[in-house]
C-alpha cells in the first residue's frame, strides 16, 4: 500500500464528524477517490453488503448508489443510512421496474427469481435469492437442477451464468449502461498496441468482450488478479474508479481503461450515477443526517429473505 495521503479540510471535517457522531461511510470502489479515502470501508456489493450486517453504529453514509444504501437498511434496520445524493441512481436498477416485472413473471409460473443486487428493494422483495458478480455462480449451483429459473436484471451477467453454470435460465432484458458501453473494437487495437497486456472484464460486460479476456470477475477478484499477476499491463473492463484502489495495492503496474463506443478522449468508462456523490455532498449530509433511506416495513423484511440467504451461501 502507498503511504498515508494529506487530508484536505473537507475530509478532516468528515472524519471528525464521524466519529462524534458514531457514524461509519461504507464506499464503493466506483466513488471518487477522495471519497474512498475517508471511507471506513471500501469494497464490492459482496463486502459492503457483509459490513453493513455487521456494524453497530447510530449512523450509516454509504457512497455508493440507491440500491446500495437501500441493501444497507435491509440488513441494518437500526441504524440510520444516508445516501450523500438520492439522485445517485443506476440504470440496470431502473431496467427493471417492478409492475412491468411482475408482469412479464407470470409467464413463468414455475420459475424461482434469482436477482442480481444491483436492483430496487421491491425486486429483491419477490426474488427466492440475490447474488452480486462475486457469488453468482455459488447461488447458481446452489439451486437444484431441475429447478427452473428467472434472472434479472441484468442479461450480460445472465449469459455468462449460464455459460459458467450450463444451466438455462430465462433472463430480463436489463443491461448496466456502462458496462454495456466497451468497445469490442477499440480493445482489439489497444490489445495489439500492448500485445503482453491482460485483458480484465466485469461479468456485466457484453459476452463479445468477456471472450476476449484473460480474466472474468467482479471488481474485488479483478484487483486480486492484478495484485497476484506477474504481468506489468493490464486492460480494465470496468467502471474507471476501480483504478484509485488497484493503484494502491499495486502503484507500479500500467492500468489502461478499456474505451467506451464514444469516448474518444480519456479512454475511461465512468457510472454518472456513482460520481453525483462528491467529498462535498458527504460532509454536507453528515452535517444535516439528512437524505435518509426510508423503505416500507413489509419490503424490507420480505427483501431481508434472499438476501440472508445469500450471505448464508457465500
Amino acid at each position: 500500500m502507498n503511504q498515508p495521503i494529506e487530508l484536505s479540510p473537507i475530509q478532516n471535517r468528515i472524519v471528525e464528524l464521524k466519529h462524534r457522531k458514531n457514524a461509519v461511510i461504507l464506499a464503493h470502489y466506483y466513488q471518487r477517490p477522495e471519497i474512498q479515502q475517508i471511507a471506513d470501508y471500501v469494497g464490492d456489493s459482496l463486502e459492503l453488503s457483509r459490513k453493513a450486517s455487521e456494524i453497530t453504529a447510530e449512523i450509516l453514509v454509504f457512497c455508493g448508489v440507491h440500491f446500495m444504501a437501500e441493501t444497507a437498511k435491509i440488513l441494518n434496520p437500526e441504524s440510520r443510512v444516508l445516501l450523500p445524493d438520492l439522485n445517485a441512481g443506476c440504470s440496470l436498477a431502473d431496467s427493471c421496474p417492478l409492475t412491468e416485472f411482475l408482469h412479464w413473471k407470470r409467464k413463468y409460473p414455475e420459475h424461482i427469481v434469482v436477482s442480481y443486487i444491483n436492483c430496487s428493494a421491491e425486486i429483491k422483495a419477490i426474488s427466492d435469492y440475490v447474488c452480486t458478480s462475486a457469488n453468482a455462480i455459488k447461488i447458481i449451483n446452489s439451486i437444484p437442477k431441475n429447478q427452473k429459473i428467472i434472472f434479472t436484471p441484468d442479461q450480460n451477467l445472465g449469459r455468462y451464468l449460464i455459460q459458467e453454470t450450463g444451466k438455462e435460465m430465462v433472463l430480463w432484458d436489463g443491461v448496466c449502461a456502462v458496462h454495456e458501453a466497451f468497445s469490442v473494437g477499440k480493445l482489439i487495437e489497444l490489445s495489439l498496441s500492448y500485445p503482453t497486456a491482460k485483458i480484465l472484464a466485469h461479468p456485466e460486460s457484453k459476452s463479445e468482450i468477456l471472450k476476449i479476456a484473460h480474466f472474468t470477475g467482479s471488481t474485488t477478484a479483478m484487483i486480486k488478479y492484478v495484485v497476484e499477476s506477474p504481468a506489468d499491463t493490464f486492460l480494465i473492463g470496468t467502471e474507471a474508479g476501480i483504478l484509485y484502489q488497484i493503484k494502491e495495492f499495486s502503484p507500479d503496474k500500467h492500468l489502461i481503461p478499456i474505451p467506451t463506443e464514444e469516448d474518444n478522449t480519456c479512454a475511461c468508462s465512468e457510472c454518472a450515477f456513482m460520481k453525483v456523490n462528491t467529498i462535498q455532498k458527504v460532509l454536507d449530509c453528515l452535517q444535516s443526517e439528512s437524505h435518509e433511506i426510508i423503505l416500507d416495513p413489509m419490503i424490507q423484511y420480505l427483501a431481508s429473505i434472499p438476501i440472508q440467504r445469500m450471505l448464508q451461501l457465500s
